[in-house]
């Protein structure tokens, strides 16, 4: 039986076009800026220092955005990138530059899943701060009272079975008891080896009835 729901965003709660068109865009236009003004400030120096630890040797401040630059065009996962993309991102948040798109199936599911009693979770390669920025200033206002918690590579990487099992660890529930929301294969393969069961949102794609994983194109067609 399902006892809590652990969901991605990315393709499946939020458009990917909304992360690649418009959050990627204004991370990339004013990183440069954004580190340069705020790198005496003790949350940036320790991601450019992590971000030193990443590459093994020491960097100086354009050599670091020069490095995040990279990263991003290469679409890297590093963890002080990703931090850094959501302290950008809550600048843009705040100026009303932009608001968090999520699919409005996904909020009435999650809203009624919440309703019912299930416990919500969010697990994404976008940092827990970015995360929570997003469901705070939704379409839809501050649905952050949804989540019970929230996951990022801290944890491990989103391809990796281990990940998986931490999360299940961490919020004290039997894999079997938890459900995982996708629209990436590896993903799902990962979560299913831990134990989990697992749901693949294909969104804008058809379902394929022969996938080894259940699909749905929408929220509101998922049975639990």
């Amino acid at each position: 039986m399902i006892k809590a729901i652990v969901t991605d965003i990315e393709g499946t709660t939020s458009s990917l076009s909304f992360v690649k068109d418009i959050l990627f865009p204004y991370a990339r236009t004013h990183l440069a800026d954004f580190v340069r003004h705020h790198q005496d400030s003790e949350s940036i120096k320790s991601l450019l220092q992590d971000a030193c630890q990443e590459v093994g040797e020491e960097l100086d401040t354009e050599q670091l955005i020069a490095l995040f630059k990279q990263w991003m065009a290469e679409d890297r996962k590093a963890t002080p990138l990703k931090s850094l993309q959501g302290l950008i991102w809550e600048a843009g948040y705040e100026l009303g530059a932009f608001t968090g798109h999520l699919y409005q199936d996904a909020v009435e599911s999650l809203q009624a899943w919440k309703s019912q009693g299930l416990d919500l979770y969010v697990y994404s390669s976008g940092s827990v701060y970015a995360q929570k920025l997003l469901f705070s200033h939704s379409d839809y206002g501050d649905l952050t009272p949804l989540f019970s918690g929230y996951f990022d590579t801290h944890i491990g990487g989103k391809k990796e079975a281990e990940s998986y099992q931490r999360i299940a660890e961490q919020i004290q529930r039997q894999p079997g008891e938890l459900l995982f929301l996708s629209d990436l294969k590896e993903e799902l393969d990962a979560a299913r080896l831990t134990g989990y069961q697992t749901i693949w949102l294909t969104r804008d794609n058809l379902p394929n009835p022969d996938a080894e994983h259940r699909q749905v194109s929408r929220f509101d067609l998922i049975r639990l």
